[in-house]
């Protein structure tokens, strides 16, 4: 089978596809055909050899997947094959098989396709925990997401608003605001038209947003710190930005507020019922009709530098999907 292998640490250009031996479903796995594989930040981190779990050499990128089962393991008994399944794999999607534990994976609602299935256990598992379990969001509170035009900002407005905030959506072209208008955002925010501070003080007469979701991380962390409400609280997602900021204490002690630390793989595998339901209620929300995870770049298999550099490089808008068949 072809696969997509990092052997040495760097830019997306230095992985190969190669044919590589096919993997078989062991005790408790499911063999999945993968049909779609979707990007997210630690893809770009780990080729480079910066993501806090590193796997074993050579691996392949590519951290959800959707596609069919082929066979299963001894023990595994969720599924049979030809089941449509997404799932989190923390790595090895840019391969037309993989092999996953049984609890990593979902069946597909019949009316998504593989490409949007490919793109919600990170970003939408990610968000849902963040704004549920992590800031304990009630409707009629105002949300502030940062990087909203990406994958995972573009889930947390939906989820805000399927939720009952008031959703302030702030990134850096119109044609991402655009999207996150079409997600449901109430307010749009470009970073270029001022001080992001001042603009969310503004919109929320002077008291500043009661949650913020920030991906990005960078010079735009301060901000948040000084744009947050009494007992509020900023969520921690990522560093999309490139540099890990400094947190200004004195800040946290004025507002009262609280900043809330969100790692969502940890948390699913130390927590596997409570992912579990959170996941039903996800894709109960799909089914409702009240989030549509947005897919804005496909790439075959073969272009898969393309595909890597479109996320590191900024420049996705809504999910990066490899597809392979």
């Amino acid at each position: 089978m072809k696969a997509v292998l990092c052997k040495e640490y760097g830019p997306p250009e230095s992985l190969v596809l190669e044919d590589i031996t096919a993997p078989v479903a062991g005790p408790g796995e499911v063999l999945v055909d993968v049909h779609a594989s979707a990007l997210n930040f630690p893809d770009v981190l780990m080729i480079e050899g910066k993501y806090q779990s590193q796997p074993p050499m050579p691996f392949s990128p590519g951290g959800e997947i959707a596609g069919t089962v082929a066979a299963v393991g001894a023990g595994a008994a969720r599924f049979a094959a030809g089941d449509r399944v997404f799932g989190g794999t923390g790595y090895g999607g840019f391969a037309e098989q993989i092999a996953v534990n049984e609890r990593a994976l979902r069946l597909i609602p019949e009316t998504m396709s593989f490409v949007q299935a490919s793109g919600i256990s990170t970003t939408y598992g990610t968000s849902y925990y963040a704004l549920k379990q992590r800031a304990n969001l009630k409707a009629g509170e105002t949300l502030l997401v940062l990087g909203a035009g990406g994958g995972v900002g573009l889930s947390a407005v939906e989820l805000g608003k399927a939720m009952g905030a008031r959703v302030l959506a702030a990134a850096s072209t119109s044609e991402k605001l655009a999207a996150a208008a079409a997600a449901g955002a109430d307010e749009l925010i470009d970073y270029g038209t001022g001080e992001l501070k001042d603009i969310v003080k503004k919109l929320t007469d002077g008291r500043g947003a009661d949650v913020i979701y920030d991906p990005v991380g960078g010079a735009l962390f301060d901000q948040c710190m000084r744009c947050i409400n009494w007992y509020g609280r900023i969520l921690v997602i990522g560093f999309a930005a490139g540099d890990i900021p400094k947190v200004p204490t004195n800040l946290i002690l004025l507002k009262s507020c609280q900043l809330v630390g969100v790692f969502f793989g940890s948390w699913s595998a130390r927590f596997h019922d409570e992912a579990a339901v959170n996941f039903k209620e996800i894709l109960s929300l799909y089914e409702h009709g009240k989030i549509n995870p947005l897919v804005g770049g496909e790439y075959p298999l073969a272009e898969y530098a393309a595909a890597i550099r479109c996320l590191s490089e900024r420049r996705a808008i809504g999910k990066v999907v490899v597809t392979l068949r």
